[in-house]
């Protein structure tokens, strides 16, 4: 995929942060647009900014990426609209904070539901249309924390591993295949998005203080240098598109020191981490 200019892009979780950046970049692109996310005030937001940038034609869909039966429905609706599908972003996601000591059942069935199954809906229910296209791509948003692990980060952390297990498998079996789809892994580091403060977190964990640390000390990069990023990584047809200097830097030293970066970020956090709330 060489230009990005009629292209008919399917994003996920476009209300806002990555999802609304993209939609605007591609926009400014000549893409045309189905964009969907659960938040339908920021969802009608995105379409006015997309509109704004020249979007030739935008469609917007409230949906929850962790409805099988809705998201095939949804994806049937788009490739008949358009005719065809070339891209898709599955970018919908959501965080949990907590050590899994304290994790409810209910909020780690929530978080696998959205950022993996989701990811799963998105590009199973697309893929054979991004096959038929004869030009397609596939972008799944797994994280920095998709390459290396955290504490109190334990559910987010396996659902950005399986997202980046998932994709890079896939874009094997379409190389074996012979497929015209490309695949790419995105492992954001801090992004500036409203992803902590719309966070669940354990009964023990400070919401508010775990949020104020990733908006002031850690999201250092806005969604649109994020979103310019992965668009020329999907132009690049990349594997995996690292963004931010957190990212490649954090990645790097995983892989000079191996299986000892965790002790490396068990003894900074213990520096950083807000102390536990106080449980009544």
């Amino acid at each position: 995929m060489k230009a990005l200019d009629d292209k008919v892009v399917v994003i996920t979780g476009a209300g806002s942060g990555i999802g609304r950046a993209l939609a605007v970049n591609l926009a400014r692109r000549g893409s045309l647009l189905a964009l969907s996310d659960v938040d339908e005030a920021g969802l009608a937001e995105t379409v006015e900014l997309a509109a704004t940038a020249g979007a030739r034609e935008v469609r917007s869909d409230r949906l929850d990426v962790a409805d099988r039966a809705g998201f095939a429905a949804y994806a049937a609706s788009v490739a008949e609209q358009f005719g065809r599908v070339n891209v898709v972003v599955n970018n919908a996601g959501v965080a949990l904070a907590g050590d899994l000591v304290d994790l409810t059942y209910e909020d780690m069935d929530w978080i696998v539901g959205i950022n993996f199954w989701g990811v799963v809906h998105g590009t199973k229910e697309f893929l054979p249309h991004l096959i038929a296209s004869g030009d397609g791509h596939v972008v799944n948003l797994s994280s920095l924390f998709g390459l290396i692990s955290m504490p109190g980060q334990s559910a987010y952390n396996a659902t950005k591993y399986a997202v980046r297990g998932l994709t890079e498998a896939l874009r094997e079996e379409m190389l074996i295949a012979g497929h015209p789809v490309g695949v790419t892994a995105v492992h954001p580091g801090g992004i500036k998005t409203a992803i902590a403060r719309n966070a669940r977190v354990s009964a023990k964990e400070d919401k508010e203080a775990t949020a104020r640390l990733f908006d002031e000390k850690l999201a250092k990069m806005t969604p649109e240098k994020a979103a310019e990023i992965i668009v020329k990584g999907i132009l690049g047809n990349k594997a995996r598109v690292l963004v931010g200097l957190d990212a490649h830097a954090l990645h790097h030293l995983a892989k000079l020191t191996g299986s000892r970066y965790q002790d490396i970020v068990a003894a900074a956090s213990k520096k950083v981490v807000p102390p536990k709330a106080t449980v009544v």
